[in-house]
């Protein structure tokens, strides 16, 4: 008997019927992955011409499918417009009762169909040979009628689908959406596509904030930076900490120039250290950080979340030419949702 394990670390030994359940699941994973190694082997010159058409192509990727390859097809058209090719999906019966108006002359044709042979699809093909739209076939039948009219066909075929009966579009559905990453990825190579490029399609995610936002955009404006005098007390520091809320004040010379930084984590060790009596008199120069950790406004906020956990500070003070222009926090960091 198998044990499984879920979240909270329980285990549950598996009865024979779950275990026999359990085989018919990682069956289909075996099939599946057997059957994309097989697609990866037949891979060749064909799949290098299509990511090169694709490449050289002015307008879109126009993906068409119809019924679980057109599902396919929806995917594959959100994944190379996600790696920066432009590309939209073609419903094939839609195509055919007034979409194909969204075509156009320098569009490049990605059409998918297991069998090679779907109608819906194959109507749509007369209308790209018309505006001399290039056709590549994504098939399990490269000797079908789709596979005769494409001008680019890949081999997408199955030794037999992951079900019981060897009938539902499982393991041909895998194969045709693998291929279909497989050529977006290989033109975003192309296109030397970086982790910047991908942000700017990305700009709501996580990663398009930490490629994206610079310091500038989360740091506290100017008028709210936290700052006194090198000749100023601990408890002039103290008031500025409190009315800011950084936790935190600069300390400037006369020419407004950074010196220090005092924060209230300071102020407690230095209470440690030397006792409540006479502390907020002390001149704030004799015991402030020098030497803080500062950061560039255009450098970006994720690079400040990585010095704050190398330094194990949890403010950066905002420096151009040597004048403090503002704070960010971590806590600015976490509701940008940088860190």
């Amino acid at each position: 008997m198998e044990k499984a394990i879920y979240k909270d670390n329980r285990e549950l030994t598996l009865s024979r019927e779950d275990e026999e359940l359990l085989e018919v699941g990682k069956r289909v994973l075996k099939q599946e992955a057997k059957e994309l190694t097989n697609a990866s082997s037949r891979l060749g010159r064909e799949i290098i011409e299509a990511a090169k058409l694709i490449f050289d192509c002015k307008g879109r990727v126009v993906v068409c499918g119809l019924g679980k390859s057109g599902i396919i097809a929806k995917k594959i058209a959100a994944t190379f417009a996600s790696l920066g090719t432009p590309s939209i999906f073609l419903h094939a019966t839609e195509g055919v009762h007034g979409d194909l108006g969204m075509v156009c002359r320098g569009d490049v044709g990605i059409f998918l169909s297991n069998s090679g042979q779907t109608n819906e699809v194959l109507e749509v093909v007369p209308y790209f040979k018309r505006f001399g739209i290039p056709i590549i076939a994504i098939t399990g039948n490269v000797s079908s009628r789709l596979g005769k009219e494409a001008d680019l066909v890949i081999d997408a075929s199955v030794e037999r689908e992951a079900d019981p009966l060897g009938l539902a579009p499982t393991s041909s559905a895998v194969v045709q959406l693998a291929i279909g990453d497989a050529l977006a990825v290989m033109v975003a190579d192309l296109r030397k596509l970086k982790r910047e490029d991908f942000a700017l399609f990305h700009p709501g995610g996580s990663l398009g904030k930490k490629l994206l936002l610079k310091v500038r955009d989360v740091m506290g404006s100017e008028d709210k930076l936290p700052s006194v005098s090198h000749r100023a007390t601990v408890r002039e520091a103290l008031f500025e900490i409190t009315s800011k809320g950084y936790g935190a004040t600069v300390v400037v010379d006369d020419e407004g120039k950074l010196k220090g930084i005092f924060t209230d984590g300071d102020l407690r060790r230095l209470i440690e250290d030397r006792g409540e009596g006479g502390v907020l008199s002390l001149p704030i120069a004799e015991v402030m950080t020098k030497n803080p950790k500062t950061i560039d406004a255009d450098e970006l906020a994720a690079k400040g979340v990585l010095l704050m956990e190398k330094h194990e500070v949890s403010v950066l003070i905002v420096e151009k030419d040597g004048l403090p222009i503002g704070m960010v926090h971590l806590h600015d960091m976490l509701k940008a949702g940088v860190a």
